[in-house]
């Protein structure tokens, strides 16, 4: 079992990724890095989000920055989206991120800022650890 999950909808995302999970090195907590387009292989993201203990996820996209959105879709847990300036500086993405309908929360961090995504999972799963 896995604390974080975290999905980039691309390879040409990694290098955002790598920031996330250089952060995450330096924590107790366990993660998984994915590679799963909500695009081109949505029963796969399916699949992995349903079956996945994670307690956290981390999502990275870029373009329509679907992949956020998708996850929290599938899940009650707390979704992260990183959005990535692939076009317009990444605002397209962030907005995507950002502007998701009622019922389905994704948290924003800035674009291009994995480190600060795993630093809100990292609060996330503190805050639980708390409670318990």
């Amino acid at each position: 079992m896995v604390d974080i999950s975290l999905i980039m909808g691309s390879e040409s995302d990694r290098a955002i990724a790598n920031r996330a999970t250089a952060v995450l090195e330096k924590s107790k907590y366990s993660y998984e890095v994915r590679v799963i387009s909500a695009h081109r292989n949505p029963e796969e993201l399916e699949a992995y989000v349903s079956g996945s203990e994670a307690k956290v996820f981390i999502t990275i996209a870029g373009l329509s920055a679907a992949l956020p959105g998708v996850v929290a879709s599938r899940t009650k847990k707390p979704v992260i989206g990183v959005p990535v300036s692939a076009k317009l500086g990444g605002l397209d993405a962030l907005l995507s991120i950002a502007q998701m309908p009622p019922g389905v929360p994704v948290a924003s961090v800035g674009v291009d800022n994995g480190a600060n995504g795993a630093h809100l999972a990292l609060r996330i799963l503190n805050l639980l650890e708390a409670e318990k």
